[in-house]
């Protein structure tokens, strides 16, 4: 997911895609320990959604507050 699309989703929209990306993100990490992925990658990719979805979310937190005071 690029950053162009992570900036037009909404604060809810962007709270709910973390959520899907981390049980998105545990089951890669069942499943790898089970049996290998075919792209191991694939958890590597997930995390960085992860992190970039909340760097987004916790940026938007931060104007908020700040805009309120």
């Amino acid at each position: 997911m690029k950053n162009s699309e992570i900036r037009e989703l909404n604060t809810k929209e962007l709270e709910e895609r973390i959520d899907n990306e981390r049980s998105y993100l545990a089951k890669l990490r069942l499943n790898h320990a089970i049996t290998p992925l075919d792209n191991p990658h694939k958890i590597m990719h997930t995390r960085r959604t992860i992190a970039r979805l909340k760097t987004e979310l916790n940026k938007r937190k931060r104007e908020e507050v700040k805009n309120n005071s």
